[in-house]
């Protein structure tokens, strides 16, 4: 038994070498220790964006304190925190008290609220389409609709973009855009991607694709278009006036036990300096402007 498991352990280091991956990161992700002064973030890529700039600001005030985040889906998040492989989970929705189909909650984590996040089913900049309906946003993405020119673009198939089920962007596209209507995942003309940069990459380079992704996203350079929703444009100040409604709360989920150096970055997100700088640049919005 020894030598098997000598035999196992050497298989499994070489094939860790070969395909470049640290074994430390793999020893963490089964639930290693994580240092007090070490913020591991993990989750969403909707929010990936705000976390991605929050870290870098955090370390220079905090040299000491080692931070890490990536990305994957916002049921990723509160997953790693449970078995201890993150500190901070960040995720799309409320996951510790709201109930999603298919997906669990987890009751005994804490979430904070630290952004509103607005999402946009969006086109390539070469699709000439700039408008859709709720009812044809739901024939599109429920496989009623398979050509654009039944909303009034050109004859061509609609190669439609969505992503796995537990990812955030998908659970308030599926709540807001499509009111409450399940995406149909099969089909020939339907894939999953598994990131908000993978959806953005694979929509920019199609032009009868369609997607959706939240606004962070969407640049001058990005390719994407977001389309009008029922005639309103999907832009920060119809979200705050209420005109335009696909849009969602982004929480970083812990244990309740959570170490200070991570609760100390919390605070830092949730500060009026990082929500009114920071975080309106990257076309979120602050919690405090969402009456």
């Amino acid at each position: 038994m020894k030598t098997m498991t000598k035999k196992l352990s050497i298989a499994v280091l070489s094939t860790a070498l070969a395909f470049g991956v640290s074994t430390s990161f793999k020893h963490e992700n089964v639930g290693a220790a994580i240092d007090k002064n070490r913020i591991v973030i993990a989750g969403s890529t909707a929010l990936l964006p705000l976390t991605n700039q929050a870290s870098k600001e955090f370390k220079k005030s905090n040299p000491k304190v080692k931070v890490s985040v990536s990305g994957s889906s916002s049921i990723a998040g509160p997953q790693a925190v449970k078995k201890g492989s993150a500190t901070i989970g960040a995720a799309d929705w409320d996951a510790t008290s709201v109930k999603v189909s298919g997906l669990p909650t987890f009751p005994d984590l804490k979430a904070y609220k630290i952004a509103v996040i607005p999402f946009a089913a969006v086109v390539s900049k070469e699709n000439p389409v700039s408008n859709i309906s709720t009812k044809d946003l739901q024939d599109i993405y429920t496989g009623k609709i398979t050509n654009w020119k039944e909303v009034g673009g050109p004859d061509k198939k609609i190669n439609v973009y969505t992503r796995s089920l537990g990812s955030g962007s998908r659970v308030n596209f599926e709540k807001k855009a499509l009111k409450g209507e399940d995406i149909k995942d099969s089909g020939s003309n339907v894939e999953k991607v598994s990131s908000s940069g993978l959806m953005k990459s694979k929509v920019a380079g199609d032009t009868y694709g369609i997607g959706y992704i939240d606004l962070a996203y969407i640049t001058p350079s990005s390719g994407l278009k977001a389309l009008k929703y029922n005639g309103v444009s999907a832009s920060v100040s119809n979200v705050k006036n209420k005109t335009y409604p696909i849009w969602g709360y982004g929480y970083l989920i812990t244990k309740s036990n959570v170490s200070e150096a991570n609760m100390k970055f919390i605070k830092y997100m949730q500060s009026s300096k990082f929500q009114n700088k920071s975080l309106k640049s990257l076309k979120f919005i602050p919690v405090a402007e969402m009456k």
